[in-house]
């Protein structure tokens, strides 16, 4: 489990950042897939939902260096497709957040329970 902890003692709390992603990231940031891009593997395209989840359907944060081709996806920061390169934990909880964004009721309902794990 990664520590949520921000600078001088002040810490996350970890149920509500849990609750708004289950019921207001999709109404604040909401996402629908955009035209065929080239970038980095997101929602179920990527890990941990690749290995559950199999579509044809790619999903992508748009990246010009990215190694993967599918439906553009916005991703929350602009640097989002590079960092998650570096990081691929960060890498993960994005993605599952993306598949809580755009996926249908299986896809989001899968991506939750691992946040959970994750986050909780």
């Amino acid at each position: 489990m990664q520590d949520f902890s921000w600078h001088k003692g002040k810490e996350v709390n970890r149920k509500l950042f849990f609750d708004f992603i289950k019921y207001g990231l999709a109404v604040v940031f909401p996402q629908h897939p955009g035209a065929l891009v080239r970038g980095t593997l997101t929602a179920h395209s990527a890990a941990p939902l690749d290995m559950e989840i199999v579509s044809e359907e790619k999903f992508v944060w748009p990246y010009a260096k990215g190694s993967a081709r599918g439906q553009s996806i916005t991703p929350l920061y602009p640097t989002v497709p590079k960092a998650v390169l570096i990081d691929p934990y960060l890498h993960e909880i994005l993605a599952l957040m993306v598949a809580v964004r755009v996926g249908r009721a299986r896809k989001k309902n899968r991506a939750l329970e691992l946040l959970k794990e994750r986050i909780c």
